[in-house]
């Protein structure tokens, strides 16, 4: 199944910087994981907002909310997610 993901992050003002770097650090290696093996197709910033939209091929609704919970950032984020159908005029057989 496919989903259109928003996150949109909001860091608190008072969070050290070397806890900072040590979240994004890992948030970055789990992110590219994730894309690695398909499970996060497209990842696109979302310009003069700390936040991005992404399309994630997941098996189901429980899959994906487990990926997003693993998140490093998840507890900084707000997440809207829209599941996503084939559209019946699309001119393309593929989900690329």
């Amino acid at each position: 199944m496919l989903f259109h993901v928003t996150m949109n992050v909001e860091l608190p003002h008072d969070l050290p910087e070397n806890d900072v770097a040590e979240i994004l650090q890992r948030e970055k290696a789990y992110s590219q994981d994730l894309q690695q093996i398909g499970k996060w197709r497209h990842i696109w910033r979302i310009a003069g907002q700390y936040a991005n939209i992404s399309i994630f091929d997941v098996a189901d609704n429980d899959e994906l909310h487990q990926l997003l919970c693993g998140l490093p950032l998840f507890k900084f984020m707000d997440i809207q997610v829209t599941p996503l159908l084939r559209h019946p005029s699309a001119v393309r057989a593929d989900d690329s």
